[in-house]
C-alpha cells in the first residue's frame, strides 16, 4: 500500500490538473475585437459607435486599447436600455403589454396564428419551453414570439456586452435611447399580420446561426452582420421599418442632438444597428458627419 500511495497521488494530481485546465478554459474570456466607429462634426463634435451583442454563452474580452481610448474620450454612455439588471422591472413592462384582454379576445389560439405548415414547428417550440399551447391563450402574438425566441437562445444575457459596457461606465452618466417599456411597445404596436410574421420567423429560427453571429461580432465582421439584416423578419417591409430602420433613424437624431449640445457620447448598441445601408453610421454620415471605422 505504501508503494502504491505515490502512484495514486500522482494520478490524482494529474486528474486535478486536467480538471483545472478545463475549468480555466471555461472561465477564460473569448478574445474579441468588436467594431468601433468615431463620429466627428465640423465644429468639433465627437461620438463613438460601439457594436454590442446582447447575449453570449461565455464572457468576452471586448476591451482593448482602442475601445479604452474611446471610453476615455467620452463623457457619457448611451445604450438602448439602461436598467438591464432589473429583471423584475422588465417583466412588469412586458406583462403590462403582453396580455391586454381586449386585444387577446380577438385572437385565435396560438397554434392557429401560423400557417398549417409551420404548426408542427410551433408546437415543438412550445413543448421545449415546458408549456402547452393553451398556456399562451392570454398572450398577444408578438409576446409569444419573443418568449419562444428567448427560450431558443443559447446565449446568456449575463455575458451580454451591453451590461459589460454599463459596468465599465465609471462615473459617466448613462443615457437611455429607448428603455424596456418603449421597446416592448414597438412590438405591441405592430399590426397583427406583422406579429404573425414575427411568430413564424421565431418558430423557424430565422435570424442566423447564433454561434456564427457571435463569432462575427467578436471579429467585427460587419459584412456578415449586414447580410443578416436583409434576411428573415427584416426582409418584411413593415417589420424592417418598425424594428430596424425607424429605430436607427430616431437614434441618429438623438445622437446628433447630444453632439450638438456639446456631449461626447460612447454609443453602445446591438451590432446589427451599425451594419448595412440603413445603419447608424450610414445615417449619421448622411447628416454630414465624418464617420470613420477605427476598429
Amino acid at each position: 500500500m505504501t508503494r502504491r500511495l505515490p502512484i495514486l497521488l500522482a494520478a490524482l494530481a494529474a486528474a486535478l490538473a486536467v480538471t483545472w485546465l478545463a475549468y480555466s478554459a471555461l472561465l477564460r474570456p473569448d478574445a474579441a475585437t468588436p467594431a468601433l466607429w468615431r463620429v466627428e462634426g465640423a465644429n468639433g463634435q465627437q461620438a463613438y459607435l460601439f457594436g454590442t451583442i446582447h447575449a453570449l454563452p461565455r464572457p468576452a474580452a471586448w476591451r482593448g486599447a482602442k475601445v479604452d481610448a474611446a471610453l476615455e474620450a467620452s463623457d457619457r454612455i448611451v445604450v438602448e436600455v439602461a436598467a438591464l439588471g432589473d429583471d423584475a422591472g422588465m417583466a412588469r413592462a412586458f406583462d403590462a403589454l403582453a396580455h391586454t384582454p381586449a386585444q387577446v379576445a380577438t385572437l385565435a389560439p396560438l397554434d392557429q396564428r401560423v400557417e398549417p405548415a409551420r404548426r408542427p414547428a410551433l408546437l415543438a417550440a412550445i413543448t421545449r419551453t415546458g408549456r402547452s399551447a393553451g398556456d399562451f391563450s392570454d398572450t398577444e402574438t408578438w409576446a409569444a414570439a419573443l418568449m419562444l425566441a428567448k427560450a431558443e437562445d443559447a446565449g446568456d444575457p449575463v455575458h451580454g456586452i451591453d451590461r459589460a459596457v454599463l459596468a465599465a461606465r465609471g462615473s459617466r452618466p448613462v443615457v437611455e435611447l429607448e428603455g424596456a417599456a418603449h421597446q416592448f411597445a414597438i412590438f405591441d404596436r405592430l399590426p397583427e399580420a406583422a406579429q404573425r410574421r414575427l411568430l413564424a420567423e421565431a418558430v423557424a429560427g430565422v435570424g442566423g446561426d447564433p454561434a456564427a453571429l457571435a463569432n462575427a461580432w467578436r471579429k467585427g465582421d460587419v459584412a456578415t452582420i449586414a447580410a443578416e439584416t436583409r434576411k428573415g423578419m427584416l426582409a418584411d417591409p413593415v417589420l424592417r421599418e418598425a424594428l430596424y430602420t425607424g429605430r436607427n433613424r430616431a437614434w441618429a437624431a438623438r445622437i446628433a442632438g447630444i453632439m450638438a449640445q456639446g456631449g461626447k457620447p460612447f454609443v453602445a448598441v446591438g451590432m446589427a444597428h451599425l451594419a448595412g445601408e440603413d445603419s447608424l453610421p450610414a445615417m449619421l454620415a448622411a447628416r454630414g458627419y465624418r464617420v470613420t471605422r477605427v476598429q
